[in-house]
């Protein structure tokens, strides 16, 4: 378990890096340390600072990840890089992330970003159920690694997402 304060580092980062939209309340967010699919990989300046941070989960047939995400201070280093290298590393399940439809400059870059990586951008259109009470839903892309997933091969990954991330209802509009 991790301590307060470096969840609250944390959730800073969050809170600089992501539109509300893209995750949950600092107490669903704390809540998620209780469960055993999630995971933190995290990197510390030399004093002993959270800069960086990636949280994922764990399923049967593939890994999920749900955050990453550098600090603002320490952006451009390659340090968002690493995390994810050493993430694959790790892995021997293909990995599932979500990302926004690559329309702006920024998202073109984020999806660069992951293709140099290995990831594939997969063609689907992927709902993200709302993360807080009155939010709309999200309309994002699934990227995945290394191979790009089949159409029942998406449909697992977003029934498994809807149960065990959203907690809601595989059946929930796509």
């Amino acid at each position: 378990m991790i301590s307060t304060k470096t969840f609250d580092q944390i959730y800073e980062i969050m809170e600089e890096s992501f539109p509300t939209t893209e995750f949950g309340t600092y107490s669903d967010q704390k809540e998620l340390l209780k469960d055993p699919t999630y995971h933190l990989l995290i990197e510390h300046n030399d004093d002993d600072k959270v800069i960086a941070f990636l949280a994922s989960r764990e399923f049967e047939t593939f890994r999920f990840i749900e955050h990453i995400s550098v600090a603002p201070s320490f952006r451009g280093g390659g340090i968002g890089k690493s995390l994810v290298e050493r993430f694959i590393r790790q892995s021997t399940l293909p990995i599932v992330l979500e990302i926004e439809p690559p329309k702006t400059e920024i998202q073109q870059k984020r999806v660069l970003f992951y293709e140099r990586l290995g990831f594939r951008l997969n063609k689907f259109n992927h709902i993200q159920p709302p993360l807080r009470g009155n939010q709309d839903t999200l309309l994002l892309n699934i990227m995945t690694y290394p191979e790009l997933l089949t159409n029942s091969q998406y449909e697992k990954v977003k029934n498994k997402l809807y149960q065990e991330v959203y907690k809601v209802s595989t059946a929930y509009p796509n």
